[in-house]
């Protein structure tokens, strides 16, 4: 039985419709139990000193703690529960040893006890601060008058940190914390801002209710209190390891099974065109108007890349770049904030704007009014974009104070998700139009009952799940649980992302394939929706592989762990695909005009298998992610992924885009533009390996050994050879940065050099209002 009978394309709907049903309805069930077992916010946190309650802190203190810690960038200054920047503290783990260090150290110095005090200490420790006091029925967290005190040394360290003091200016600069800060904040402010770190720490440091682990299934590591790896992160590491050699061996048997009759059902019945079906068409109105799309991910990439060079800096100079003092206009939680955002938003604007050249394309016909809503689509784009930096830069500047006028115009504080939620709202209903652009030229198509049309269905529904996905992002708002936050954050950056994202693209280039009698349009439809099963069957669920320690239950951890395992296993065979293409030259040489968006296809397939596959999984499983997470090996997978997979197919969709455009005009720089492919992959490969991936693994090291807490601390952090391996990553900067300075420079080139009407590539016949036009 070979593939065709095995899964014909009413079997693989009905499969891939059940699989979508039970993924998400298992996402969101154990989301509702997330919800119900987060850690409590209590009312209150008291001691009792002589027969009268004190409080510490209440529950107005941690929620304005929280506005002010956005006011200061939120997870772009350093991280909590692991999920943030990476070169302040974690002021989770950083708290609960400062806390369980002044308890061990009362009554004399813990180093300085014999080995069997040292540990009954330890242990007197870990009971005192594991023991779970919350009281349900008065919403009441007590603790001793002891640890009351802990707690107050706690805030006096962080007043030292804010304060206009040698020390504390030492440790900001660490820190990368302007010294502007200090004006516009208070005393008042930093003790509610440990109340929310605090509050961060607790749930750590605490067991659940009738458990032996703590509310964040025992993370950080910290020795002082016992927090170390659960049972259940060692078992369901072995299994996830398990499943990912048995998914591997299963696919590889599965694909060189049918790898013959899958090449032979891939060639066009009517045999490969010899000349290129788009040398046919006349890009429409709309068509051209993407252009502009084009020149926004131009900027924002080169825009993106500076910000990245100056946020590497600020590891070693934490406070000027390169002796200029930046900080007090540009501070790190800025740059940062704006590198990953540019990062997400001009990849997504290729993408779009590669789905708009498409559609006119898919319909055969420009709609009416098409090209309007192309540009008032741009427009509020580039109004949210700009409008979106300026907030934040507002924000982070201490300009804009009002903790609602910083949440809605500003700085939300949530990493990836950092615009202001008025930007983030604007942004989400741009998305909305794109569908609706998207749509108008694909579901009349697939009215027509073409052979596309399976192929055409999926790419409307990856479309309108990039554009409805992005609107999880506001099932939170200003006063949401961090459990709660943490769980919809996610459904964007990895569902958005990483899911429908990935499906859309893949349903976009066999499209193009299909259209350029390249590619069978059946079995294309057959791959793309073997794939997206394959990406969406481990991917939905392994969202949940960023929600290990966010407050979960068990059995997120162990869902996490095995869907994560499913998620690397089609990137084992992901290159044969990018291959074929690349390959198909040799059936229709006129392909040869497109080798470069292929090439940077084939990219996407290294760095997929690379950068989201082996660096993935370095760091996805439980066990490896307890001693890791928020640590250096995180932005090794992040940049290899984001950049290498999403980045390199947000550029091969604009090439291929660009291509088609330029066709009747000057010449294509296929050399100039093979030197842009070599300068990214290199420099990527130089920044990873060099210096992140080896940054990465020193802090992973000194987390299994010391303590989560010590990995982040500014003495490791500024410690000789960590700041040679931040210095080691300037070649691969350089590197990336000449790639990008020049691909930029042939964007804006290719958009304006002028029409040439006798570079004809083949007939003139326009996509038109009038109806469809024969290709």
């Amino acid at each position: 039985m070979n593939y065709r009978e095995l899964f014909p394309m009413r079997r693989l709907w009905l499969i891939f419709g059940v699989t979508m049903i039970v993924m998400f309805g298992t996402l969101l069930i154990f989301g509702g139990v997330s919800f119900r077992v987060k850690p409590p916010l209590p009312d209150q946190v008291i001691y009792e000193l002589d027969g009268v309650d004190q409080t510490v802190f209440t529950a107005s203190d941690i929620h304005a703690g929280r506005d002010v810690w956005r006011k200061l960038g939120g997870m772009e200054m350093g991280s909590v529960w692991g999920h943030g920047s990476y070169l302040a503290p974690d002021w989770t783990a950083d708290v609960l040893h400062r806390e369980a260090q002044f308890l061990a150290d009362r009554g004399g110095a813990l180093d300085q006890l014999s080995e069997p005090d040292q540990a009954k200490r330890i242990a007197e420790v870990s009971l005192e601060m594991r023991t779970n006091t919350y009281d349900e029925a008065t919403g009441v967290i007590t603790v001793s008058q002891e640890r009351s005190e802990a707690i107050e040394s706690v805030v006096d360290h962080y007043l030292s940190l804010f304060s206009d003091t040698e020390e504390g200016e030492h440790l900001r600069e660490a820190y990368a914390l302007p010294n502007s800060l200090l004006a516009h904040i208070t005393d008042q402010d930093v003790r509610t801002l440990t109340a929310w770190w605090w509050w961060t720490a607790w749930a750590a440091g605490t067991n659940r209710p009738n458990l032996d682990i703590t509310y964040t299934s025992n993370w950080p590591h910290e020795p002082l209190i016992g927090n170390t790896p659960t049972t259940a992160a060692f078992i369901w590491t072995f299994i996830s390891v398990i499943l990912l050699i048995a998914g591997i061996g299963l696919l590889c048997w599965f694909f060189l099974r049918e790898r013959e009759e899958w090449v032979r059902d891939s060639q066009p019945v009517e045999g490969f065109s010899g000349t290129n079906p788009l040398d046919k068409v006349q890009p429409t109105a709309s068509m051209m108007a993407v252009k502009k799309y084009f020149w926004v991910v131009a900027g924002l990439l080169g825009l993106q890349i500076i910000l990245g060079a100056v946020t590497a800096h600020y590891q070693v100079e934490g406070h000027d770049f390169y002796g200029i003092p930046i900080s007090e206009i540009a501070p790190y939680a800025l740059t940062r904030t704006w590198h990953i955002q540019l990062a997400i938003l001009w990849i997504a604007t290729a993408w779009l704007g590669a789905g708009l050249y498409l559609g006119p394309l898919i319909a055969r016909r420009e709609p009416k009014f098409q090209a309007l809503g192309v540009n008032v689509l741009w427009g509020a784009l580039v109004f949210a974009v700009i409008g979106s930096l300026v907030g934040e830069a507002l924000a982070l500047n201490g300009v804009m104070t009002d903790p609602a006028l910083v949440y809605w115009f500003g700085h939300q504080g949530y990493e990836y998700l950092d615009m202001g939620r008025f930007w983030q709202i604007l942004i989400f209903a741009g998305l909305l139009i794109w569908l609706v652009l998207m749509a108008r030229c694909v579901i009349p198509a697939i009215q027509e009952k073409r052979p596309d049309r399976s192929l055409l269905l999926i790419l409307l529904l990856s479309t309108a799940g990039v554009a409805l996905l992005f609107g999880a992002g506001l099932l939170y708002d200003r006063s949401s649980h961090l459990t709660i936050v943490e769980y919809w954050r996610w459904w964007v950056v990895h569902l958005w992302v990483e899911g429908v994202f990935e499906v859309f693209a893949t349903a976009w280039v066999a499209w193009i394939f299909v259209h350029m009698r390249l590619l069978r349009a059946e079995t294309a439809a057959v791959y793309t929706m073997f794939s997206a099963m394959i990406f969406l069957g481990g991917g939905v669920l392994g969202t949940f592989h960023h929600l290990y320690f966010a407050g979960t239950p068990q059995s997120v951890l162990a869902l996490g762990a095995v869907f994560s395992a499913l998620e690397v296993v089609p990137l084992a065979l992901i290159a044969f695909d990018a291959h074929d293409h690349w390959k198909v030259e040799k059936y229709s040489p006129w392909v040869s005009r497109y080798k470069m968006p292929l090439k940077f296809f084939l990219a996407v397939a290294f760095w997929n298998l690379v950068g989201a596959g082996v660096l993935g999984f370095l760091i996805n499983p439980p066990l490896s992610l307890y001693f890791m997470q928020g640590l250096m090996t995180t932005p090794t997978h992040g940049h290899a992924a984001l950049f290498g997979v999403y980045g390199m197919l947000g550029i091969g969709l604009l090439l291929l885009c660009m291509r088609d455009l330029q066709a009747l005009r000057a010449k294509w720089p296929d050399r100039a533009l093979n030197w842009v492919f070599w300068l990214f992959n290199i420099g990527l490969a130089l920044m990873v390996f060099v210096s992140l991936l080896p940054q990465g693994i020193l802090q992973g090291l000194r987390a299994f050994t010391e303590g989560y807490w010590h990995a982040r601390t500014a003495e490791f952090m500024h410690s000789p050879v960590m700041e040679l391996l931040v210095w080691l990553r300037v070649p691969g900067d350089v590197v990336f940065a000449v790639g990008a300075i020049l691909f930029v420079g042939l964007v804006l080139v290719m958009s304006f050099a002028r029409h040439d009407p006798t570079k004809t590539q083949g007939g003139t016949a326009p996509v038109t209002d009038d109806g469809p036009t024969n290709h």
